[in-house]
């Protein structure tokens, strides 16, 4: 039975609506990973570290499609929640364009920038010229990546997330199969991983559009529209905590990846890009919820409904520590056969890997609270403070805890960096939230 934005939401209801955004994440983080793992074991290690080290660059670029799924979808619900239809499309339709013109726009920039930002990592020799043939080739799909995360955001909103997560499916599933056929039968290396990446964002990203170019049974239909900068204006500032969340950790994980190489070498980098890929699954399910849960806060903030705004925050952070103390566990359990999957044929790589990885999950107690606050507020239309915790958490505090703990406590203080900035924005993410308990009647 459909499940609508307006309606009463139980556990149980809340819990099967948001689940298609959550598999969705997660599957889109592990077709990934995919990459990484064909990489690492049929390509080597210095591959396997050049994808690591454009890997922030190609995320920074996208981080449009971030900002404008988010902070479209939520103007796009709210105006559904007032009872705008025909607006609510004219609204999505702009951005969808707006997206794709963007996208290209910022394709061609990320491949005149993969070189010098690279050489600037400390990319050199064949670790530098990978780098380029990997980013390059990833840059061509970089339109369809960005509609692709565009389309994850107002999927939820048209009241059909299990079709989007039947989209991101098949790009996910054909992804994994190009890359077993093009890297371990056909031997193509590093391009053949590239290129596999670039069919499934290309399926991710245009197959949408087709489906609602055309009549359908959704909420949101692709159509006329009209230039309007205020939408957009609304939709940058409210969709900023996204893009600030990207770009920050496009720049910290490239400073992760400078730390890491002046202590450990290109094995210190290897070894965060397996945490990392790991670390993609955990924090997919936060991230899933917190997209698959927006649109309905932002329908009822809309339609002035404070009692399930209440009811959505309580379930919502309830949901959220359960998911992290499972996640700690489940992390020490399966640090080990995890971590051998992706560097079990280097022992010394794969010690730093474990061990480092064990330190890291610690994050997963805290994170969670951060990630679906900062959403939360967007979802209520408040992009100041959305961005304002993003910035804290991704760039401030992260960037001063990854510069300073390694000159006290050496390597481990690069992989203990993540909980202490997380910590401390825990504690702004509770001063917003009381703060403003009046104003929106969530408490």
């Amino acid at each position: 039975m459909k499940i609508q934005l307006s309606e009463h939401f139980t556990y149980k209801k809340l819990l099967r609506f948001v689940l298609p955004s959550i598999i969705m994440m997660i599957f889109t983080s592990i077709y990934g990973i995919v990459d990484g793992l064909f990489v690492s074991n049929y390509v080597g290690k210095t591959a396997f570290a050049a994808v690591n080290l454009v890997m922030p660059l190609m995320m920074g670029v996208s981080a449009l499609g971030f900002m404008v799924g988010t902070g479209g979808s939520a103007i796009v619900a709210k105006t559904l929640g007032e009872g705008e239809h025909k607006k609510a499309n004219e609204y999505f339709s702009l951005l969808v364009y707006v997206t794709f013109i963007g996208g290209v726009i910022f394709s061609l920039c990320g491949m005149l920038l993969v070189r010098p930002v690279a050489s600037l990592l400390g990319a050199e020799g064949a670790l530098l010229d990978n780098c380029v043939l990997y980013g390059r080739i990833c840059f061509i799909s970089m339109p369809a990546f960005m509609l692709q995360n565009v389309f994850q955001s107002f999927f939820v909103t048209a009241e059909k997330p299990k079709l989007g997560l039947g989209v991101i499916i098949i790009a996910g599933v054909t992804n994994m199969v190009l890359d077993y056929l093009f890297i371990a039968v056909l031997g193509w290396g590093l391009p053949g991983a590239a290129i596999a990446t670039v069919t499934g964002e290309c399926i991710g990203g245009f197959f949408p559009i087709f489906y609602f170019a055309r009549k359908n049974s959704s909420l949101l239909k692709l159509g006329k529209t009209k230039f309007d900068g205020v939408v957009l204006l609304k939709t940058c500032t409210n969709g900023s905590s996204e893009l600030m969340t990207n770009l920050s950790s496009s720049l910290v994980n490239s400073l992760y990846n400078l730390q890491l190489m002046k202590y450990a070498g290109e094995n210190g980098v290897a070894a965060y890009g397996a945490i990392m890929y790991v670390n993609f699954i955990f924090i997919s399910i936060f991230l899933g919820y917190s997209v698959g849960s927006a649109p309905i806060v932002s329908y009822h903030y809309g339609a002035g409904n404070r009692d399930e705004l209440k009811n959505m925050f309580k379930k919502s952070t309830s949901l959220i520590a359960i998911w992290g103390i499972l996640l700690v566990l489940l992390a020490h359990v399966i640090a080990g056969p995890l971590t051998k999957i992706f560097v079990g044929y280097d022992a010394e790589l794969f010690a730093l890997t474990k061990h480092g990885f064990r330190i890291y999950s610690f994050t997963y107690l805290i994170n969670g609270f951060n990630i679906y606050g900062s959403s939360f507020f967007t979802a209520l239309n408040n992009g100041l403070i959305s961005a304002l915790i993003s910035f804290l958490r991704t760039l401030v505090f992260q960037l001063s805890a990854v510069m300073l703990l390694p000159l006290i406590l050496g390597l481990d203080g690069i992989w203990g960096a993540i909980i202490v900035a997380e910590a401390i924005t825990l504690c702004m993410t509770l001063f917003f939230v009381f703060s403003q308990r009046k104003k929106y009647g969530y408490l």
